[in-house]
């Protein structure tokens, strides 16, 4: 449960309703065979996937959210978050390992970091014009 205080980052809504769209569309090969049955299973993963995966922020933690699980990362053990090629954005661990964080992109980093209650440096050293 997400406290007032937490910024969630999800994907895209739409991988929701093409989900929908080919489950939809899968119905009738599914009621051809009951071995078919199976091919439901697959538009319906990716469903769930798409409504559950992604990250949440709080000021005591990460918590990051797949199909099945969850990780819950304190802010303590976070040394740096930066991005990666692809634009993801990563948190690198104390203990020296790389976490891609779900649902959140390189842009979202000044959003993700407000979350923490702190500012990023370049906001909170402005000097004033002269």
């Amino acid at each position: 449960m997400s406290t007032p205080d937490t910024v969630r980052f999800r994907y895209n809504q739409a991988i929701l309703a093409a989900a929908l769209v080919a489950f939809v569309g899968a119905l009738p090969l599914a009621n051809a065979r009951t071995y078919l049955l199976p091919v439901l299973l697959v538009p319906l993963a990716v469903g769930v996937w798409a409504w559950r995966a992604g990250t949440d922020a709080n000021p005591r933690e990460l918590r990051l959210r797949a199909l099945l699980g969850q990780r819950r990362i304190d802010w303590d053990h976070i040394v740096e978050l930066a991005t990666d090629p692809r634009g993801r954005a990563v948190a690198r661990l104390d203990d020296g390992q790389q976490v891609v964080l779900p649902a959140v992109r390189g842009t979202d980093l000044p959003r993700l970091v407000s979350a923490t209650g702190q500012t990023l440096p370049s906001e909170a050293t402005e000097t004033p014009d002269q």
